[in-house]
């Protein structure tokens, strides 16, 4: 046997008719569970998370990483590749690409939030039944409902300033200082903190903190 047919014939097997597989029941499984899976990412991403932020941005993201999640672990259920290995590589990649902008704690929990429904919707098998999914998926969503709107009502948020009165930084000027912030941005703050001090600038980061829901105007996403 020549080099060029060990080079190619399994590239010929690959292609003849006779290994394309036009069609198998699991067609149908993928439209049931990636509708199972739409439906529930539609609840958490649209009704639960983006009357809170208002972010059009992360309703993109989430959407997206979600979908993709679900199809690389159905499609890699079926293949000799590791299941493990394919998730681990695209946290890698999620890793790697989400390192480039600063993203809050609760942006992040919804992400894994998400990548965590649509894995277990994809790799559920026959074993686990459609009401053991609907259980998973119905709890998740019943205990993000509850901390968002029932347990956690108010939302604290922050922002960080630069501030230019270092004369009002001690302890004994506290409420002199909030009061100045508060005339400044508008906003009713609860407490705030002082960060680092530059005497040679004359200015100091100060993080204040204020219930996001209580504002006229807030930038929530900005700390």
């Amino acid at each position: 046997m020549t080099l060029f047919s060990l080079l190619f014939l399994p590239l010929k097997k690959a292609i003849e008719p006779d290994h394309i597989i036009w069609f198998s029941d699991d067609f149908y499984t993928l439209l049931f569970r990636l509708a199972i899976n739409l439906f529930f990412l539609t609840i958490i991403i649209r009704f639960l998370y983006y009357p809170r932020t208002k972010r059009k941005d992360y309703l993109f993201t989430y959407y997206l990483i979600g979908t993709i999640t679900f199809f690389l672990c159905f499609g890699l259920k079926k293949l000799d590749i590791d299941t493990g290995m394919g998730l681990g590589l695209f946290a890698i990649f999620g890793i790697i690409r989400y390192r480039t902008d600063a993203i809050e704690i609760k942006e992040m929990t919804y992400l894994f939030l998400i990548i965590g429904i649509s894995v277990v919707n994809a790799l559920a098998t026959n074993q686990v039944s459609v009401s053991e999914v609907a259980v998973i998926n119905l709890t998740v969503i019943a205990l993000t409902f509850v901390l968002e709107n029932l347990w956690l009502m108010k939302h604290e948020t922050r922002k960080t300033i630069n501030y230019e009165r270092i004369d009002l930084i001690t302890p004994d000027k506290h409420e002199q200082m909030k009061a100045d912030l508060e005339k400044r941005t508008g906003l009713t703050i609860n407490r705030v903190e002082v960060g680092k001090i530059d005497f040679l600038n004359d200015t100091a980061q100060v993080r204040i903190f204020y219930f996001a829901n209580e504002q006229e105007l807030s930038d929530y996403h900005v700390s």
